[in-house]
């Protein structure tokens, strides 16, 4: 479990096949982090990489580089695990730390697209777009984690295909996650609230159950007025 508090932009400085066959095969990718503390990192512990949880593998401390075996299923539901390039991380939460963001499990629902980023007074404003069937799962004011970062969605809207979400990023939110480095068009990924999504669970398991239960669980005597029960 994450908090989507980004702890630094890293690089990913390899990228190796797994297997032979690269259309079914996995990668192992090499991170190089300049401020992530890796001293407490142990072989088998999770670190996200761009919001997407995985498992380290090989660890060099003096290095401070690390690496983690993508499979072929994790490529296909990601963005940004397959290239050389820069990616936010994140250590898994202790139940003892603050909860500076939102709870976030590091399980990549689907690849979402910036539509715009727009530079407004000293912060940016932007816009991304995902399949509508994330629509249920986005609220006003709610969050959303875009890489692996807590962001709080300020509008939400949909046409019949898309969901749209405006986000505004303060600079501290610019300078420190790899928005910095993205624009119109690019790929990032994309994760409901974890709240959301076992709500929508819910209500998906009791339709029309409170209904049609009601009648049946209503007591045969009332209150009235003067506080004495009588039977209806």
């Amino acid at each position: 479990m994450f908090t989507g508090i980004i702890a630094d932009v890293a690089q990913i400085v390899a990228v190796t096949p797994l297997g032979a066959d690269s259309s079914f095969s996995g990668v192992r990718v090499t991170v190089q982090t300049e401020h992530l503390d890796l001293s407490d990192v142990a072989l088998g512990d999770s670190i996200a990489i761009n919001g997407a949880c995985m498992t380290v593998v090989t660890l060099d401390q003096d290095a401070k580089t690390f690496a983690v075996d993508v499979s072929h299923e994790s490529l296909s539901k990601t963005s940004g695990l397959d290239r050389v390039g820069h990616v936010n991380l994140e250590k898994a939460m202790r139940l003892s730390d603050r909860l500076g963001g939102h709870l976030v499990s590091g399980h990549v629902d689907d690849v979402a697209r910036i539509v715009s980023l727009t530079p407004v007074g000293e912060s940016f404003e932007l816009i991304f777009a995902a399949p509508v069937k994330w629509r249920r799962f986005l609220a006003d004011k709610g969050s959303v984690t875009l890489n692996g970062t807590s962001l709080t969605v300020n509008r939400v809207w949909a046409d019949e295909t898309k969901v749209f979400g405006t986000i505004n990023l303060i600079p501290h939110t610019m300078a420190h996650t790899v928005f910095q480095y993205l624009k119109a068009g690019d790929a990032i990924n994309f994760e409901v609230d974890l709240l959301a999504r076992y709500v929508a669970q819910l209500v998906d398991q009791m339709p029309n159950q409170l209904p049609n239960q009601l009648p049946n669980q209503l007591p045969n005597q009332l209150p009235n007025s003067d506080g004495a029960n009588h039977v209806q």
